[in-house]
């Protein structure tokens, strides 16, 4: 008999409940009772509501930096190594929905505190910084603040995940996915 992982069972139950029901309004004890563990064992794993949020929050940034990072080459080119990035990081929205779902709702939120969100863009996605950091020493990328950037870049990420998991069809027509990266690219390109 296989043996079930509750910590597992826990956070993809949270996960349901955030995306559906948002952070404010799903109990520990609602978690709990889907999850089919005691609300102790929930408290067992995470000490409390926020800290079950900042380890599911982080634990799916991994998830989507160590995707994203397995498809890194580098070719040499700036350019389209930040193309071949942006299309993985767009994929793997698309291969995982409700994961994208609940970046889109909480990755910009004040439920996940800014130290949280801190580690997750400089620790996790920190080659996402060392990319950027190439671009200004190749003079390929205007001289912007990184932060700044890399905030900006998130953000259109989210837009451009949020149109694709909207319009699924598009994400297959070259001209939009094409279209997609163009715009981000233009908005860090040095003029």
């Amino acid at each position: 008999m296989k043996k079930i992982d509750k910590k597992q069972t826990i956070l993809d139950t949270a996960l349901t409940l955030f995306v559906s029901q948002g952070f404010y309004a799903t109990s520990t004890a609602s978690i709990a009772k889907k999850s089919g563990v005691a609300t102790g064992t929930l408290f067992h794993h995470f000490p409390s509501k926020d800290k079950l949020m900042e380890y599911l929050f982080l634990s799916i940034k991994q998830e989507f930096a160590d995707a994203i990072l397995a498809s890194i080459t580098d070719s040499g080119n700036l350019k389209e190594d930040a193309k071949h990035l942006w299309f993985s990081a767009i994929q793997w929205s698309i291969e995982n929905p409700l994961k994208q779902d609940f970046f889109q709702q909480y990755s910009m939120s004040q439920s996940i505190s800014i130290e949280i969100r801190e580690q997750a863009m400089n620790s996790i996605l920190s080659f996402m910084g060392a990319l950027m950091k190439k671009g200004h020493t190749l003079g390929l990328l205007a001289e912007y603040p990184l932060n700044l950037m890399l905030d900006n870049c998130h953000g259109q990420y989210l837009a451009a995940t949020r149109y694709f998991l909207d319009h699924p069809e598009k994400w297959q027509d070259p001209k939009h996915k094409a279209a997609s990266f163009h715009l981000f690219w233009n908005a860090m390109a040095k003029s």
